[in-house]
């Protein structure tokens, strides 16, 4: 059933409502902080985000928080429920603080209520970030070293969705490398069109993995590939993002759905973006599933630069303003005539700005 479009008034009258919550639990930490119900500050690596809350994984060395001292989460917590899993705590956050996302590092201070504050964001290394849709930017994950794009059989990969999940990631300046799962679904009838269609990324320049949770194939060099670093799996719903990260993290045990017989898409399983620990290091971070990475917050004549084979030619037409339509003496036509740039891609570059320009 489609959503009810709520009118201005119904809208102001919910961000109303939100905004007293938030000025409540501001005043409410305020006292906390003046009554030194608050403990001392400690760095914490977050996990995940929920409502009101985030849950935080404090980060201690050689047993001890950021300030010299041990952590200090009461014992009781636990019973509670405050605590998440594996010792986590749950926080609240300012309401100056900013967006709060899956691998932000914080400071953060314990109350004796047993639930945390968050103080401060600490400087980010990347931020990857997903228009909603209208058209704003959403944060989803922060301090990634490379995006995983997900791709399979079933559904059958889309060409120009890959090229919005790489333009997205290009233009936040973050490396992605395409993984092709469920190969034990390759046959002969699907096969030859997909394997020439990760040979134009391959050709590029993208590193294209493969895998398969029935066969296990590329799993073990997949993990080699994940340790160490901070990595996020994007892609469909569907595509085995759930069950790749319970073949890799044993003991995790994400919700799995089917595929819908009817769309071959599929359900929505993870709901919040979330951050697991590999045993031998580095991070994994399971993002919701997107069906379609839209780019309305990018001015058509952004798009460009978030395809980097076309870079080396873009600055070589004749014309300083040059659309690379039909004018003459353009460097960028001449290079999909030459077969040096993927006509596919050329053409999935005017699809992404016709769409962004129909809609400004």
């Amino acid at each position: 059933m489609a959503k009810r479009k709520l009118t201005r008034k119904q809208n102001w009258r919910i961000q109303k409502v939100q905004d007293e919550k938030a000025q409540r639990l501001e005043k409410k930490l305020a006292k906390s902080e003046e009554d030194g119900h608050l403990g001392a500050e400690q760095e914490g690596l977050v996990v995940s985000h929920f409502g009101t809350f985030v849950e935080i994984e404090p980060i201690l060395g050689e047993g001890e928080g950021c300030e010299g001292k041990e952590s200090s989460v009461p014992p009781e917590s636990a019973s509670t429920g405050i605590l998440g899993s594996e010792g986590n705590i749950r926080c609240h956050f300012r309401a100056n603080i900013g967006s709060i996302v899956t691998g932000d590092k914080v400071v953060w201070r314990l109350g004796k209520d047993g639930y945390g504050v968050i103080e401060v964001v600490l400087p980010r290394d990347s931020l990857l970030s997903r228009p909603d849709p209208r058209g704003k930017l959403k944060p989803v994950a922060a301090n990634i070293d490379f995006l995983v794009l997900v791709v399979t059989p079933e559904p059958t990969p889309s060409s120009i969705l890959i090229d919005r999940y790489l333009v997205a990631a290009e233009l936040q300046n973050i490396d992605v490398k395409i993984l092709l799962n469920k190969t034990d679904l390759l046959n002969d009838d699907n096969q030859p069109k997909i394997e020439a269609l990760l040979q134009v990324y391959k050709d590029i320049g993208y590193e294209v993995m493969r895998s398969s949770v029935v066969t296990s194939e590329g799993l073990a060099s997949l993990k080699q590939k994940l340790d160490n670093n901070i990595s996020v799996f994007v892609g469909q719903s569907g595509v085995g993002k759930s069950s790749l990260v319970n073949s890799l993290l044993p003991g995790v045990d994400l919700k799995v759905a089917e595929l819908s017989e009817g769309s071959k898409l599929g359900r929505h399983t993870t709901t919040n973006a979330r951050l697991f620990h590999f045993p031998d290091g580095g991070e994994l971070i399971d993002s919701p599933g997107i069906r379609e990475f839209g780019l309305w917050h990018l001015s058509p004549e952004n798009v460009i630069d978030g395809y980097r084979d076309f870079q080396e030619h873009v600055g070589m037409c004749r014309f300083r303003d040059c659309k690379h339509d039909r004018e003459p003496g353009c460097a960028l036509q001449l290079a999909v005539e030459k077969g040096e740039v993927s006509e596919q891609r050329f053409h999935n570059y005017f699809n992404i700005v016709d769409i962004l320009e129909q809609n400004g």
